[in-house]
């Protein structure tokens, strides 16, 4: 009986291991390929002879440096040697052999260092090197007398390998085959796939079996799954003695994985074919975060927007997981890398490590910790290695005194039951894949098989349920995760009960962003413990009104922020992508720690790293400041408010075709009405070039109103609208149905701010307006404002203020007077020289806007189509603006931002003189 394929990879680690830098030929080549074929349990001696004569086809003699009749030749060079040189040798042999010596199939090239064995029967080659014998050990299941299979070529594991197991899931689902059911049988199939190409199971194995011992129609491919499912679940001592041979090679895996009875499903032939098509993928170099790959592409998009899921790539998770505590874990590596005993108390430390992700949907953050810290553990047992033995009786390096960190340091919840039963195997699987690492370093195979220890994956509603009874808050215990953004419009009752649940009877939190909850409940948490907290959050509970919400709160808890990466794009990859802007905050019970900051120059940048002595809500290195709603500015700058707004149900506004028509029937009957008609000025229609027109009967004669009847039907249908309102303040203004409800308008020329605007612009577009233009109450108006003011606000200093303090909808700018305009700090000790070179660029810009008349101010300022004279403009006009707060420029936008939270620290400070 051939000896077990863990045995196989045992002793090929040990002689990879053994062999590691040798390269002579003369000296060492017989005992190399007497010791490689022990690794199969073969005696060289009774199958393969060295040194084999043959005569070539030009008559000169030749000799086989390793000859197996009808198996196998083999040519060995010293190391470095040319690998084809020695096959096109190796092939030349062939003319040579006798007829009555079956010809080999398999010829095996190797320079001590690398491998590679070509397949004359089916056209394959496969090159490897010797650290990586036991990965390949499936290639010469020859040796072991095993059939050999074909292997097709095989892609790289990518988003296309997820796809194709969510229409594996859809087509099940098609079927009837549905929910809890499909869920588990789905990730049982994953890990399968997994363990074929890892080693868990004979190279393989399971792609063989199914292509070969299934019909092709499918119809007994249900039956055959659930059989192999069972077989993974039964040790190997309590299996039928006569198993078939191919299920008798499966390990007993367990772990609670294949211990409940699924129904079997019906599969036809296209679902056994998108099977297949699975198992050609190697699913062996896959990264743990196809795995939420995988989650959301069998997902619907509207359950996936319910739930907020936002599949991460493994870039933006390293950037929670390093900054959380892995970056410190090697900074102190590196500190005592030549100190046995603190190496060996880090390793201790590392042990003791608990991480909990209170939203761990299908466990990537988990799974990226658990791999970091396992990696680091593989590097001081490497650097253990290279250092002395303090005394005779330190423990050797190997798997006997491996007592490393488990998958059960892990924690989690997760509202649904599929992503936690994926978080649960992907931290088996990864666990594997750092086991292999361990074994290459050791020398010896590390397998944990059957699986006895599992991750703690808990299903439920996190707000729910009590942390502090799940967790176990040790001195080395971490929190960290992506948690459901979820906006105050998005959120479902459920969640809207959560929001009150985590925040109690607090006034303004609906306002907040549903991830809020889960800083609430980390805050409690820490409070009591040390904990360090790192999550991932919408860019909006740094941004505008709800850094006064949530923050103000947490600072209550004795908050500190000890890392943040600023505003980035968090991209997805899976199927239905979806990209939100994020931030990552790591925070702490008032930590002394080094605190980091991370810039973005755009969101899709690569981040630089940036020391800071603090780091407020806004993430800029400043004081703890909150910006709150004020009436009047800090400074003496003219004062902002709404537009008009007209709440008339409509009646009191006109389409151009209705303006033509109203003015032509008012001059049929005699009544001059032109100056009762004013154009009226929307955000939307402002950026893009449209207009409409009003009714602004602010001064019209009674008699007009009461005689015109297409007048008195449009006031006597505002006054209606009105009173019917349920708001009492609506109900007062039916009274005064022929005015707008809220007049604003300013009697002088103003600048005229679009509320909304998109967040892809560089600038908000502006203007100056006539005070014959009705600015409507999506815009802001400020009047009395000169060239200078309209040159600041339309600056990238301005600018910088709008995108950090403005609120947002759905990414976009929402520019208020009381948060941003009022808090904006002007730059107030500018000498003359600097504010007429602002307002000679403020012209110069309106100017060079003008030389696009039929451009509109959306056209002009979209960041792919602005024009470049537009761009130099205001180029020109921010470094005039930079010269009146100071003569140095300002290299980025953090600098800036830290200049003006100086700023505003200063002149809200009541001791400071204004």
């Amino acid at each position: 009986m051939p000896i077990s394929w863990n045995e196989v990879k045992q002793r090929a680690i040990r002689f990879a291991d053994e062999w590691r830098g040798e390269s002579s030929e003369i000296s060492e080549k017989q005992t190399f390929w007497n010791e490689f074929l022990h690794i199969f349990g073969v005696n060289r001696r009774r199958v393969a002879s060295f040194e084999h004569h043959v005569n070539k086809l030009d008559n000169c003699s030749g000799y086989i440096d390793l000859f197996w009749p009808g198996m196998l030749i083999v040519e060995h060079k010293s190391s470095g040697g040319n690998l084809d040189r020695a096959h096109s040798q190796a092939l030349d042999y062939f003319d040579g052999i006798p007829e009555d010596n079956e010809l080999p199939r398999y010829i095996l090239v190797s320079d001590f260092q690398y491998f590679r064995l070509y397949d004359l029967e089916e056209g394959t080659d496969e090159q490897f090197k010797l650290a990586e014998l036991h990965e390949n050990v499936y290639l010469f299941g020859f040796i072991l007398g095993f059939k050999q299979r074909a292997y097709k070529d095989e892609d790289p594991v990518n988003i296309q390998a997820a796809s194709k197991m969510g229409e594996l899931h859809d087509a099940l689902e098609a079927s009837g085959y549905a929910g809890h059911e499909l869920e588990m049988y789905l990730v049982r199939i994953m890990f399968c796939l997994f363990a074929d190409d890892t080693g868990i199971f004979p190279r393989d194995h399971l792609r063989y079996y199914l292509e070969e011992r299934t019909s092709e129609d499918g119809a007994d491919l249900g039956g055959k799954l659930s059989h192999i499912f069972q077989i993974l679940n039964t040790p190997e001592k309590e299996r039928q003695k006569n198993l078939d041979e191919d299920l008798q090679q499966l390990p007993h895996v367990n772990g609670t994985l294949f211990n409940e009875n699924l129904p079997i499903p019906s599969f036809d032939g296209e679902m056994r074919s998108r099977l297949l098509d699975v198992c050609n993928f190697d699913w062996g170099k896959v990264s743990p975060a196809i795995f939420g790959s995988l989650f959301q592409s069998v997902m619907e998009p509207g359950e996936r927007r319910t739930l907020g899921a936002h599949y991460t790539s493994e870039a933006n998770i390293l950037k929670a997981v390093r900054g959380l505590f892995i970056d410190d874990l090697r900074r102190e590596f590196q500190r005592i890398q030549n100190n046995r005993n603190e190496l060996r108390g880090l390793l201790d430390r590392i042990r003791s490590i608990h991480v909990f992700d209170p939203a761990c949907g299908c466990g990537n953050f988990l799974v990226i910790a658990y791999r970091e810290l396992r990696k680091l553990e593989i590097d001081i047992y490497r650097r253990l290695s290279k250092l002395k033995p303090t005394s005779q009786r330190e423990p050797l390096l190997d798997i006997e005194h491996y007592k490393g960190i488990n998958v059960d340091s892990m924690y989690g919840i997760e509202i649904e039951e599929f992503p936690a039963r994926i978080a649960e195997v992907a931290l088996w699987l990864v666990d594997h894949q750092m086991n292999i690492l361990l074994s290459e370093e050791l020398g010896q195979y590390f397998v944990r098989l059957p699986l006895t220890t599992s991750p703690n994956i808990k299903v439920g509603n996190a707000i729910r349920i009590d942390w502090q009874t799940f967790f176990p808050y040790s001195q080395n215990a971490y929190i960290i995760g992506n948690p459901p953004y979820a906006g105050k419009k998005r959120r479902t009752e459920e969640q809207k009960q959560d929001m009150t649940l985590a925040f109690g009877n607090r006034s303004s939190v609906g306002k907040l962003d549903y991830v809020a909850c889960w800083f609430i409940l980390a805050a409690d948490v820490i409070a009591k413990r040390d904990v360090s907290v790192a999550f991932v959050a919408t860019n909006s509970i740094s941004q505008g009104e709800q850094v006064g919400i949530l923050w103000e709160i947490l600072f209550e808890k004795d908050i500190s922020i000890d890392f943040a990466h600023r505003t980035f794009r968090w991209s997805n990859k899976g199927r239905g992508m979806a990209s939100v802007f994020v931030v990552i905050i790591g925070f702490s019970h008032t930590s002394s720690r080094l605190k980091y900051l991370y810039h973005y120059e755009k969101p899709d940048a690569t981040p630089t790293e940036v020391k800071a002595k603090n780091i407020n809500p806004y993430l800029v290195d400043q004081d703890n400041i909150i910006i709150k709603s004020r009436r009047t500015p800090i400074d003496d700058a003219p004062p902002a408010s709404f537009g008009s707004m007209p709440n008339d149900d409509g009646n009191l506004l006109l389409s151009e075709q209705e303006r033509d028509l109203l003015l032509r029937k008012a001059q049929t009957r005699g009544f001059h009405i032109d100056h009762l008609i004013k154009p009226l000025i929307k955000a939307g229609e402002f950026l893009n070039g449209d207009r409409s027109w009003c009714l602004w009967l602010v001064n019209a004669q009674p008699q007009t109103i009461r005689r015109f009847p297409e007048l008195r039907n449009r006031v006597e249908a505002v006054r209606q609208y009105r009173q019917n309102s349920k708001r009492q303040q609506t109900k007062a203004k039916a009274q005064y149905a022929s005015m707008f409800a809220e007049i604003r308008q300013p009697d002088i020329q103003y600048i005229l701010i679009p509320r909304h605007s998109s967040e892809h612009r560089e600038y908000i577009p502006m203007s100056f307006l006539p005070a014959e233009f009705i600015a409507h109450d999506s815009c802001l108006v400020v009047p009395k404002a000169t060239w200078h003011h309209f040159g600041v606000l339309m600056s990238a200093m301005h600018m910088a203020w709008v995108r950090q303090i403005c609120g947002r909808i759905k990414g976009d700018y929402r520019y208020s007077s009381e948060l941003v305009y009022n808090n904006f700090p002007w730059p107030k000790d500018a000498n003359i020289r600097n504010i007429r070179k602002v307002s000679k660029c403020a012209r110069d810009l309106v100017r060079t806007r003008q030389l696009y008349p039929d451009s509109a101010l959306a056209d002009l300022y979209d960041p792919v189509a602005m024009p470049s004279e537009l761009r130099t403009a205001h180029s020109e006009l921010d470094k005039a603006v930079d010269l009146c707060y100071r003569p140095q420029p300002f290299p980025n936008e953090h600098n800036r931002l830290k200049f003006l939270f100086d700023l505003y620290k200063r002149r809200t400070n009541p001791l400071f003189e204004r």
